[in-house]
């Protein structure tokens, strides 16, 4: 077991913070895949709602333009389906450069109708599944995809002038998970975030979620 899959699997504590949502076999347990869901749903709205004079508008993730965001959700989209397959992510590149411009929203359809496909399974949460950082159960795996949409809906949202309906409880959920999965200390290069951003403990939990990814909310 890796580091990122120890973290992600710690219990929670005693303020609440999780490490991993546990396998939907008790009737009080969640499943994770209510968030993936979610979070599939959003980023598709999101990125349905760019306008073509957009595109080439920066975004709080510095190598992407809305452009090449748009392509790598397109991606990301594709690659969770490919992983709950329990195939190579790699098999899948990191960009849909085969999408003309604004073809994006398009293409996410089939992506998000595969993804509700392939994890109606309940038993995908405790298969051990590859992704780009290691194998993981696929509980963890998808609150690891909870998180990367989220995050760069936000980025989508910020630099197209939209404010996407957080929700909060979904939120909350993906910082436990990530603050034990991409410590701060262990930044230094070794992780593709950027060094955590101090925020108000009392900020909103979209803007405490991204800060700990290294956006500056």
């Amino acid at each position: 077991m890796n580091k990122t899959e120890q973290l992600i699997e710690t219990p929670s504590d005693s303020t609440g913070t999780v490490a991993a949502p546990s396998s939907p076999s008790s009737p009080s347990s969640f499943d994770p895949r209510t968030d993936l869901a979610a979070a599939v749903e959003l980023a598709g709205r999101t990125l349905a709602a760019v306008r073509p004079e957009q595109y080439d508008a920066p975004t709080p993730c510095e190598e992407f333009d809305v452009r090449r965001l748009s392509s790598h959700l397109v991606a990301v989209v594709r690659r969770i389906s490919v992983i709950g397959r329990g195939e190579d992510p790699f098999s899948v590149p990191s960009f849909a450069d085969e999408i003309a411009d604004g073809a994006w929203a398009e293409a996410w359809v089939p992506g998000a109708r595969e993804v509700a496909e392939v994890w109606a399974d309940p038993g995908i949460l405790g298969r051990q599944l590859r992704l780009p950082m290691g194998v993981l159960p696929g509980a963890a795996a998808a609150a690891v995809y909870t998180h990367e949409l989220t995050v760069h809906t936000w980025d989508l949202a910020r630099a197209t002038g939209q404010d996407p309906d957080w929700d909060p409880a979904l939120i909350e959920r993906v910082i436990g998970v990530v603050r034990r999965a991409l410590p701060a200390e262990t930044r230094g290069g070794r992780i593709p975030f950027g060094e955590v951003v101090a925020l108000d403990p009392e900020a909103p939990a979209i803007d405490r979620l991204v800060a700990w990814a290294g956006r500056r909310p």
